[in-house]
């Protein structure tokens, strides 16, 4: 395995490059011919067995900072109710935290338009990683959070079969194995 002092760190959802150029690795999956990022990390090219080039994204050793009020950062939902999502933000842009911080998004952060029509459930389920804007501190060591921009919202989850699902459209996303389509909040692809 080769990983340069300047090796390209990247962000959960981040496009790392096309199926042709790549396998997939630890820390990534692949959507659209393409090999995404799944964790907040760095990229690391090794080999198959076959002599295909292989990229994994490994954790880097954690730096200490907190988020700040319009930091993009990107957390695993932990709980969802009625009103409230929470979340375990683990990275502000590319960077991993050492300390865990707690977000939230309520019912009237999630999108820009049809507030009063937002049902959480049909937006995040518990393990989605999200991407989210902070909009504010809220109590001690919980961020108010929000998801109402198009490339805001979940970036990765898995199926009720263990699959990672796949956009349809900014609602649902499908299981490749069962076809079965699941509501959520869907981030818009953010290309590099």
């Amino acid at each position: 395995e080769y990983m340069g002092e300047d090796s390209m760190l990247v962000s959960p959802g981040q496009r790392i490059g096309g199926v042709a150029e790549f396998a997939a690795g630890d820390g990534t999956y692949v959507r659209d011919n393409h090999v995404y990022s799944c964790r907040a990390g760095s990229v690391v090219i090794g080999g198959t067995p076959a002599g295909q080039k292989m990229v994994q994204v490994l954790r880097n050793k954690a730096q200490s900072f907190v988020p700040s009020i319009g930091d993009i950062v990107t957390g695993k939902v932990t709980k969802v109710s009625r009103r409230v999502m929470n979340m375990t933000i683990m990275c502000v842009g590319s960077k991993t935290l050492r300390d865990d911080f707690n977000g939230i998004v309520r019912v009237e952060n999630v999108r820009p338009h049809d507030i009063d029509k937002v049902e959480m459930y049909k937006c995040f389920r518990p393990g989605d990683v999200v991407r989210a804007e902070v909009i504010s501190l809220g109590d001690s060591r919980s961020y108010v959070l929000s998801t109402a921009k198009a490339e805001l919202g979940v970036v990765f989850a898995q199926s009720l079969a263990g699959e990672t699902m796949q956009p349809v459209n900014h609602e649902q996303m499908r299981c490749p194995l069962t076809n079965t389509i699941e509501h959520r909040k869907v981030a818009k692809t953010v290309e590099n």
